[in-house]
């Protein structure tokens, strides 16, 4: 696994390097993907100032990479953007050479649109070259460049964080205003759009101090393997007069379409199919398609929840294994055991001990009668004692039955009616109970 910055950004492999610090690949576990993530090397005053400015700026525009967020880890500092693996132009050219012309007006098109949007922002980028310009890997589609590193860009009107007779910049693609000590503007932009577009064409990097001596005599002839047309666009972009130059992206962007029309048609015949393919390469061990890979992951089983039983094989496996004892509880991560709910369940009315349920009889099997025994004459055939099973409730008997009623007994008969004291005992013992209240009553009174 790599660093994780700020507990949100997981770093994954270096893509590429800069004056100002070093790009990564990095997962963002917010947004559940892959980012570009530009960590600052130096903690100097001015290198943060630069850094704030670059993560302040907020441009949305299919053809320009701005900062998307930024954090903060102690003494490291980054900020993120999209991930553009396609490679730059340097890298374009490092492949192919020399590109056709009606490839590199798309791309010099799309430029332009994206730095119509930074400079309606107010913002000079100050460092377009080849290495800053990056593509989406579109293969042999269409192609995508977005414009990115605006670490030395600045509004217009901000103070400058350079000394006096110090230039910051890339060297080769300076205006000549600019190392002349002139404030940034957006002209200067458009000179190094002029040398970038040279430079597709021809294959070979231009120096600015050679073509300003290039226009020491005015506007030189187009180049080798630059078609006139475009040539009247991009000679007037590397005008050394900043006030012979176009002033605006935009108007750049009306003469190119219109130059594009009068190319001839050798020069809109491709004779080889450009592809951008991916040049960052395959992810570390470690990362996936969709993020890291998590240590101990299931991978689809099935997990058992501490206590819970397991199902059953099938629905065939009911017999010896439903007889067979249940296993103890086992206990669970805790120590605890799982015991089965209590009877009633909580907060319910607790039973009634007198009140036993009321189950259903269970009717014993009749006994032939062959098997009973006859009793003495005069009386009715009395049935063998036969056991009752335990848990068999018997209708009537024990307590909650009434005296005199009939029970059901085991053979499925009633039971007779139980008789009274006979008369002539009754008689005595309720005259003397009498008699013993009366000397009671009397005792009390006489005393």
């Amino acid at each position: 696994m790599g660093e994780v910055f700020a507990g949100r950004y997981e770093l994954a492999d270096p893509i590429g390097r800069g004056g100002a610090g070093a790009v990564w690949r990095a997962w963002d576990r917010r947004r559940k993907r892959y980012v570009a993530a530009k960590v600052l090397q130096q903690s100097d005053a001015h290198s943060l100032l630069r850094f704030v400015r670059e993560q302040a700026l907020r441009i949305d525009h299919p053809h320009v990479l701005a900062p998307a967020s930024w954090a903060a880890d102690d003494d490291k500092v980054l900020f993120t953007m999209d991930l553009v693996s396609g490679g730059s132009l340097a890298h374009l050219i490092g492949d192919y050479g020399p590109l056709p012309p009606t490839f590199v007006c798309t791309l010099l098109d799309q430029l332009l649109a994206g730095l119509t949007a930074v400079h309606a922002e107010d913002v000079v980028h100050r460092d377009i070259k080849p290495a800053n310009i990056l593509l989406e890997p579109t293969g042999k589609g269409r192609p995508h460049l977005r414009l990115s590193d605006f670490g030395i860009s600045m509004r217009k009107g901000e103070p400058r964080l350079t000394e006096t007779n110090f230039i910051v910049g890339t060297p080769g693609y300076f205006a000549p205003e600019q190392m002349m000590g002139a404030d940034p503007d957006f002209t200067a932009d458009l000179y190094a759009v002029g040398l970038v577009g040279l430079y597709l064409l021809t294959g070979q990097k231009s120096d600015s101090m050679e073509m300003l001596a290039r226009y020491e005599h005015g506007v030189p002839p187009a180049p080798e393997r630059v078609p006139e047309p475009l040539w009247q666009v991009l000679g007037q972009l590397l005008q050394p007069d900043p006030e012979h130059r176009f002033r605006t992206a935009t108007g750049t962007r009306k003469a190119l379409a219109s130059a594009v029309e009068l190319l001839p048609p050798d020069a809109t015949a491709e004779q080889e199919i450009v592809e951008v393919f991916d040049q960052i390469g395959p992810l570390p061990q470690g990362f996936g398609p969709d993020g890291p890979a998590r240590d101990g992951s299931s991978g689809g089983a099935a997990t058992t929840t501490p206590g819970a039983g397991a199902p059953a094989a099938g629905a065939a496996a009911t017999g010896a294994a439903a007889s067979a004892p249940s296993p103890p509880p086992s206990p669970s991560s805790t120590g605890s055991f799982h015991l089965p709910p209590p009877q009633g369940g909580f907060g319910s009315i607790p039973e009634q001990p007198g009140t036993p349920p009321t189950p259903t009889p269970v009717p014993m099997p009749a006994q032939p009668a062959a098997s009973s025994p006859a009793g003495p004459p005069g009386q009715a055939p009395t049935q063998p004692y036969q056991p009752v099973p335990q848990g068999t409730y018997v209708p009537g008997a024990g307590t909650g039955t009434a005296a005199g009623t009939a029970a059901t007994v085991p053979g499925g008969s009633v039971a007779a009616r139980r008789p009274g004291p006979p008369p002539k005992v009754a008689v005595p013992v309720l005259i003397v109970a009498l008699l013993c209240l009366a000397v009671g009553v009397w005792a009390l009174t006489a005393a």
